[in-house]
């Protein structure tokens, strides 16, 4: 039987093009990633975090991921981001640890015991290291992989400010004051005869100018980014430096696990880079943010002319209740030897 040339160049050209497209490698599925903090003015050092994750995600996977940032666009409340990450809304998000006691994790309120750290490189030994990786661990195990810790952010340290200014534990004795929702934070103040009180992070200005509270407790850069420092109640700032404080860049870890390994590579790439950015430029906006709000008025009492010993006094037994009633004594060990 004779085939014709023509038939046979078909035969050969439809060969080669099934042999062609059997060696291309077929082109990734585009990933979106939703992103978020309740924090939402761009000079945020969040905002710098986001962006910088945003930057190394794309790069590193070609465009494979797209992420999409949210500074403050979906809810100014982090108890607001936390249920767009367990709804699926958001795919990473950072939020302050108290917020996860709610959930039933109290081991993360650890998190939140004041005077814990005593300066911003206790606490990165501390959260870089084995610290760091057992919490990491503990929150994965207890949320049944809903919570995975991809960085350690900071949010300064925090310093009381108020209506008046304080030296002494003792001086905060019947003062209203707005704090984090957290359990132990709360016993600090409450230890200290203050009257803590929950008011929502885009209304705490208002709050402070009309006296609905007496005084509150933030770092340099959140403080002056919001004006609080303006206000009535606001205008005296005085270094209680109680919170070296640590935030939760979360993603799901279930949706993290179901990513392939490329996936998964250039998400903690980008999670690497943006911890670090966000750490970069929180220190770098402190002393900036100090001279601001002194610059627009506001009364500093630094913290070498601070009784700091009065408030520890009442901070380290809630630190030794907290690690023996949750069975956290090897932690509270953990953190206390990276101090040295």
């Amino acid at each position: 039987m004779k085939i014709s040339f023509r038939v046979l160049m078909g035969v050969l050209l439809l060969t080669s093009l099934a042999f062609f497209s059997g060696c291309q490698k077929k082109a990734p599925e585009k990933l979106t990633l939703i992103i978020a903090s309740n924090q939402t003015s761009a000079e945020n050092p969040y905002h710098f975090g986001l962006q910088k994750f945003k930057e190394v995600a794309e790069a590193e996977s070609k465009g494979a991921i797209e992420v999409i940032c949210h500074d403050g666009t979906l809810g100014e409340n982090e108890s607001e981001l936390i249920e767009k990450l367990s709804m699926g809304a958001a795919q990473m998000v950072v939020a302050s640890p108290g917020f996860m006691t709610a959930l039933g994790v109290k081991e993360v309120d650890m998190l939140s015991l004041l005077y814990l750290f005593d300066s911003f490189k206790h606490w990165e030994k501390a959260m870089d290291g084995e610290f760091g990786t057992a919490m990491r661990d503990a929150i994965l195990e207890k949320t049944n992989k809903s919570f995975r810790i991809m960085g350690y952010w900071s949010a300064g340290v925090r310093d009381y400010y108020g209506k008046k200014p304080i030296v002494k534990a003792s001086d905060v004795r019947g003062l209203k004051i707005r704090t984090q929702t957290s359990g132990v934070v709360s016993e600090f103040w409450k230890q200290l005869g203050a009257i803590p009180t929950t008011v929502a992070w885009g209304e705490l200005y208002q709050a402070l100018q009309q006296g609905v509270v007496d005084a509150a407790e933030n770092d340099y850069t959140n403080l002056m980014l919001k004006d609080h420092h303006k206000t009535a109640n606001g205008k005296y700032i005085c270094e209680t430096h109680h919170d070296y404080t640590t935030r939760l860049f979360l993603m799901d870890g279930n949706v993290y696990e179901k990513l392939s390994a490329d996936q998964r590579k250039w998400i903690d790439t980008a999670s690497a880079a943006a911890t670090a950015e966000e750490r970069k430029v929180t220190y770098d906006m402190m002393d900036k943010s100090k001279a601001k709000v002194i610059a627009d008025g506001a009364q500093v009492t630094d913290f070498d002319k601070m009784d700091i010993q009065s408030f520890k006094a009442v901070a380290l037994p809630i630190q030794e209740k907290f690690a023996s009633e949750n069975n956290m004594g090897k932690y509270l060990e953990m953190v206390r030897n990276a101090a040295q």
